[in-house]
């Protein structure tokens, strides 16, 4: 609905009171990508997960930990609401959402973000604490590394590369083809 204006340093917080929105076609992005590729430049897609997603779950409060409600944050923030780990329909809607950039981006590398997610939620969440004992997993952070590695895999079975902050290494287990 707005945007923080100055500096994030700057208290108190101001704000443009304009509100954002709006998406590209698939069309429009054919002609970026089209574009780019004449300037000899790969346009890399950045899909955040399993954090800094409130954006995506202001929209599909049903994958998250705690079914919402979220408002989209006005300004650069951390929040502990996340993808939940635990829902399969997570992973089916974040598949169907790489799918589609996939077929947009044709370079060998998708962007997962990965950085900045906290636990928070899945400490207490029945479906996240539910997957980290069926899964033989030690904690919220091995829990992280198998949401990776799980898109990775995905990812993977379509040719592409994931690529993501440093993050990414926790839980161990990361494959070599990641970057």
């Amino acid at each position: 609905d707005k945007t923080v204006i100055g500096h994030m340093a700057d208290h108190p917080y101001r704000f443009d009171e304009i509100k954002y929105g709006g998406y590209y076609t698939q069309e429009q992005i054919r002609d970026v990508v089209a574009y780019a590729k004449t300037k000899y430049v790969t346009i890399v897609p950045e899909i955040e997960m399993p954090g800094h997603a409130v954006a995506a779950l202001s929209a599909y409060p049903e994958y998250s930990c705690t079914g919402g409600p979220f408002k989209v944050f006005p300004m650069w923030g951390i929040s502990d609401d996340i993808y939940c780990a635990g829902k399969e329909r997570t992973f089916q809607f974040l598949e169907d959402v790489l799918s589609e950039v996939i077929e947009l981006f044709p370079g060998e590398y998708i962007h997962v973000g990965g950085d900045e997610c906290p636990k928070t939620r899945w400490k207490k969440c029945p479906d996240c604490q539910k997957r980290i004992k069926t899964e033989g997993l030690k904690n919220e952070d091995e829990l992280q590394g198998y949401f990776t590695r799980r898109i990775e895999k995905f990812l993977a079975s379509k040719g592409k590369k994931l690529i993501g902050w440093d993050e990414i290494l926790d839980g161990e287990g990361l494959p070599e083809r990641a970057t």
